[in-house]
């Protein structure tokens, strides 16, 4: 049985933050950054929301020689239906961020 999303405020942070952009593929570090959450934190998060389905996780080739492949993720379409749920759940975390993926 797969575990239900967290709600945890770390958790409602990182998906705010996709939901700013929610067809944009996000480095963990930009996301990070965006956060302020640390990676010991960010990516048990990020690896449990893509277990669960509601992020696609993908490696992305660097464009520079020498600079090694990284993770990039972007909400699923189960992704965005939970991070809308949530956002209307909890309006004051992720209200505001709602009307620009409704519009």
């Amino acid at each position: 049985m797969t575990r239900l999303p967290n709600r945890s405020a770390q958790t409602l942070r990182l998906v705010a933050e996709l939901l700013d952009g929610p067809r944009a593929w996000r480095h963990g570090y930009e996301l990070s950054k965006a956060t302020g959450l640390k990676s010991g934190t960010l990516y048990p998060i990020l690896m449990r929301l893509a277990d669960q389905g509601l992020l696609i996780a993908k490696w992305e080739e660097s464009d520079r020689p020498g600079v090694p492949p990284r993770h990039v993720y972007r909400l699923t379409p189960d992704g965005l239906a939970y991070a809308r749920a949530q956002a209307e759940a909890e309006p004051a975390t992720l209200g505001a961020r709602v009307s620009k993926v409704n519009s």
